[in-house]
């Protein structure tokens, strides 16, 4: 059990600086927009949304509806429909992990457990605990700071546009086949076009599935 905690702290410690900036982050916003240390911390103990944490500071303030939160939370976490799939042969047999292992699957989380072999279940339920104790904890730090020093928050959520961007260069450089990444990006710009930047990602979404079923399929059959 040592040996496979060092792996996965060691696997863990580029996510780590991450969620600690982009925790603190949060925690900076939520305390300028005038909430609690407390309900902080609770919302990325049992939310744990990374983006749409982001996300949800501004639906706060701003009064939207139950039925605004519901339609943004899907647009923000519609990826992750397509991630649980992807996991489903590994997640196979967990028993009473798997409930923690499908709510802890974020991008990051699931890059590291994508990234070569499947190292085992005890690998996987440590690495899923371990990135979301840095996210906590980066909150929690943010939270107290933002309540101890005023410092100005403008431009801090752009942190979280730059982890997607180093997620994708590590998944792009570290494997071969960039087919679903070349997917991805030439949806996404398409219906940025088509669309506009308030409605392109319900239609990319759903495009990028269908295409990527259809890839798999051809090279099941190549």
């Amino acid at each position: 059990m040592k040996d496979v905690l060092k792996r996965a702290v060691l696997a863990t410690l580029p996510v780590m600086t991450g969620y600690l900036v982009l925790g603190f982050g949060f925690g900076m916003l939520m305390r300028s927009a005038g909430f609690g240390v407390g309900l902080s911390v609770a919302m990325s103990l049992f939310i744990y949304a990374g983006s749409m944490q982001y996300a949800a500071v501004g639906l706060m303030t701003g009064g939207a509806s139950l039925l605004t939160v519901a339609l943004t939370t899907l647009m923000v976490n519609a990826r992750h429909l397509f991630y649980g799939v992807s996991m489903l042969e590994r997640y196979r047999g967990t028993g009473l992990r798997k409930p923690y292992l499908i709510f802890s699957l974020t991008d990051e989380t699931y890059s590291l457990l994508c990234a070569g072999k499947d190292q085992g279940k005890d690998f996987r339920l440590l690495v899923s605990v371990l990135d979301h104790g840095y996210w906590v904890l980066g909150t929690l730090l943010g939270a107290v700071t933002g309540a101890l020093l005023p410092i100005p928050t403008q431009g801090i959520e752009f942190a979280l546009t730059a982890l997607f961007l180093t997620v994708f260069l590590e998944q792009w450089l570290a494997g071969e086949d960039h087919g679903p990444a070349l997917i991805g990006v030439g949806v996404s710009v398409a219906c940025l076009a088509v669309f506009g930047s308030d409605r392109f990602l319900i239609p990319a979404m759903v495009i990028i599935g269908g295409l990527l079923c259809f890839y798999q399929e051809d090279r099941r059959d190549g």
